[in-house]
């Protein structure tokens, strides 16, 4: 048998101190440590995997979103980010999208700074309609507009490393954030630290800092997991599962919109294709040529339903609009910023198009077909090897063959309605507009927001929270840490690495994974929840004391699934909590309660305290006005 290539450090601890700690090193913590660090604090740095490329932009993206202040922009950041907030009825983090499309160009003007690529130097895409031929700059989507940036996201990752070595941040590589460390002081919690281990050697890191950043993923693998299927059929990677909401329920944080999810698009159930694998004629591949099995082209229409003639045409607003809105962040578009799309699947169906549709790049313009297949899928995480270059070794030429589609209404492989997702813009923490979160000292950014998403708005909320945390360090004394809260924590994460045997980790993730389709489907009502939460709390006492794990790298992923147990009963209690239906957060009650419509029409917000679930009611314009409250709090960047 192969033994363990790395020490034994089991039981083994070490004590650091610093000023500002950030959890998660992708693309938004490597930001929130910069800017600590370039405002003169001591920084640590924790990730679980290796910099260079973690994190669910890790290998890359195609696209940067909301780039409002580049010098080609014809929007304003208002309007972006109101626009945002409208789409999703006022369930939409305005706080984080403000700052996403005041600060989000600034941010790659950064990376470019230090080596990463934002523009075509090279003059490879000269003369294209999404081209500045001043700046160089390519725009996706709206060409009229120019404030989404098509970049090239692969080459970010290991610019930010080498900048935050520049630094002098202190890394801890292959190190899991595993609880946060907190205290009551004045009345108040507040955070002081956090309690990591190595996911090779076991070792524990205690670490006492003035402030920290959360800057780890959304949850996943809540309601579909096949251990056979992993890999690519998961949109982001397989480990980013939302560690940080767990240590923050733990702790006593307040999330909102944990009982949004939408029906499932990507997956590991064996029931999706790898992502952007597929031709469509959304977000990456937007706006591919479509056709049918004859051959037949689809025709794309605009928001008034006019068919459009040409390909120009499906990148340019209808008459009368000023802009409209792609690129992943809308779940359902509403008609004033809808872009052009292709006609409904029924009314295809009834026009008489045939089954299968592929994307036909060939008879888009070279322009626009280079772009989709040679920097767009090229650059999209996840796609640069196993999509763009494997078709590409095996014989794939945009120039002359399709691909097969699965989406827009006719994906063959479609999913259960109770197989869902936290997708699109899901619930996660909310926080004031220093972004930091209802624990003093703690903020958090990117993924771990409520009503976030795509690789722009983490980068711009990252290096925010950062400089944020960095202030508020610069007035902070260190606080106290529980030994014997340390002890506990130590003795729990250790169980499964002191058994003989017992029950391996993918089990209860797939057992958890079941329950959550049972009984906090599509459709939910107080039976279902309350019998999910029954069963989920039979897991942790009779599943969990069984978990086994022979090294450390399997402890990790114990620990994984322990996160997602913690992170699935909240969404059940959030699903409690939430009395009537809300179309806007795609969540339905066969029980709804009437009465209860109008006056839920708010955020609400849930923690932990002393064991239970507390509930409290939010307005959905708590932030404010958007410019205003942002100057008001930010009067530095202001001047």
């Amino acid at each position: 048998m192969r033994t363990w290539p790395y020490p034994n450090e089991m039981e083994n601890r070490e004590d650091l101190e610093c000023d500002v700690l950030v959890l998660g090193a992708g693309v938004s913590g490597c930001f929130a440590a910069i800017a600590a660090a370039q405002n003169g604090q001591k920084v640590i740095l924790v990730e679980k995997g290796s910099v260079i490329h973690s994190g669910a932009a890790g290998t890359g993206f195609d696209h940067w979103e909301s780039a409002c202040t580049n010098p080609c922009s014809n929007v304003t950041p208002e309007e972006i980010a109101e626009a945002y907030v409208d789409e999703q009825d006022h369930y939409s983090n305005g706080i984080a999208h403000y700052i996403e499309c005041r600060e989000g160009y600034d941010r790659l003007v950064d990376l470019e700074a230090w080596g990463g690529k934002i523009r075509d130097t090279e003059g490879e895409f000269a003369g294209a309609d999404f081209r500045d031929e001043t700046t160089g700059l390519l725009f996706a989507y709206d060409y009229a507009n120019k404030f989404t940036l098509r970049v090239w996201g692969s080459t970010f990752k290991p610019v930010l490393l080498k900048r935050l070595r520049q630094l002098g941040v202190r890394i801890l590589e292959r190190t899991e954030a595993c609880s946060l460390l907190t205290e009551h002081r004045d009345g108040k919690m507040r955070g002081t630290g956090a309690l990591c281990m190595n996911v090779r050697t076991a070792k524990i890191s205690v670490i006492k800092a003035r402030t920290t950043v959360l800057a780890m993923s959304r949850p996943a693998r809540i309601w579909l997991f096949d251990p056979d299927m992993m890999g690519l059929s998961e949109f982001r990677p397989p480990q980013c599962i939302g560690t940080g909401h767990a240590m923050g329920w733990r702790a006593g944080m307040e999330f909102t919109m944990m009982e949004k999810s939408v029906k499932a698009e990507f997956s590991a159930a064996g029931r999706s294709f790898p992502p952007y694998s597929t031709g469509n004629n959304h977000n990456t591949w937007y706006a591919a040529t479509m056709v049918d099995a004859r051959g037949q082209e689809i025709p794309y229409v605009d928001r008034d339903g006019k068919e459009l003639t040409s390909v120009r045409e499906r990148y340019y607003p209808a008459k009368g609009q000023k802009f409209f809105l792609k690129g992943g962040v809308i779940d359902d578009p509403k008609y004033a910023y809808r872009g052009p799309e292709t006609l409904p699947f029924d009314e295809l169906m009834r026009r008489g198009y045939k089954l299968p549709f592929y994307a036909d790049l060939s008879r888009m313009p070279e322009m626009e077909r280079k772009a989709i297949w040679g920097l767009m899928v090229g650059e999209e995480g996840k796609t640069k090897i196993p999509v763009y270059r494997s078709l590409s070794e095996r014989g794939f030429d945009p120039e002359r063959h399709m691909l097969q589609s699965y989406g827009n209404g006719w994906q063959s492989a479609s999913f259960l309605d109770q197989e869902r997702q936290l997708f699109g813009a899901p619930g996660g923490v909310i926080t004031d507009w220093d972004l930091k979160t209802s624990i003093d000292g703690v903020y958090a950014c990117g993924d771990m927001l409520y009503a976030m998403d795509c690789a722009g708005a983490a980068c711009a909320t990252g290096h925010y929270a950062g400089r944020k945390a960095a202030e508020a360090s610069k007035t902070m004394s260190h606080g106290t840490v529980s030994e014997a809260y340390i002890q506990n924590e130590i003795d729990r994460l250790y169980a499964p690495l002191r058994k003989e045997d017992g029950m391996d980790w993918r089990e209860l993730n797939k057992a958890i994974a079941k329950a959550m389709q049972n009984y906090c489907g599509g459709v939910k009502n107080d039976a279902l929840l309350e019998q999910g939460i029954a069963l989920l709390q039979q897991y942790r006492t009779e599943a969990v004391p069984q978990l086994y794990a022979a090294n450390p790298h399997e402890l990790s992923r114990v620990h994984e699934v322990l996160d997602i147990l913690d992170v699935s009963e909240m969404i059940l209690e959030a699903c409690r909590m939430r009395r009537a239906s809300c179309a806007p957060l795609n969540f339905v009650r066969s029980d709804s309660d009437a009465s209860k419509t109008d006056a839920e029409h708010c955020y609400i917000t849930i923690h932990q305290e002393n064991g239970q679930v507390m509930r409290k009611e939010v307005p959905l314009d708590f932030f404010g006005n958007l410019k205003e409250e942002y100057e008001k709090h930010n009067p530095e960047v202001h001047a």
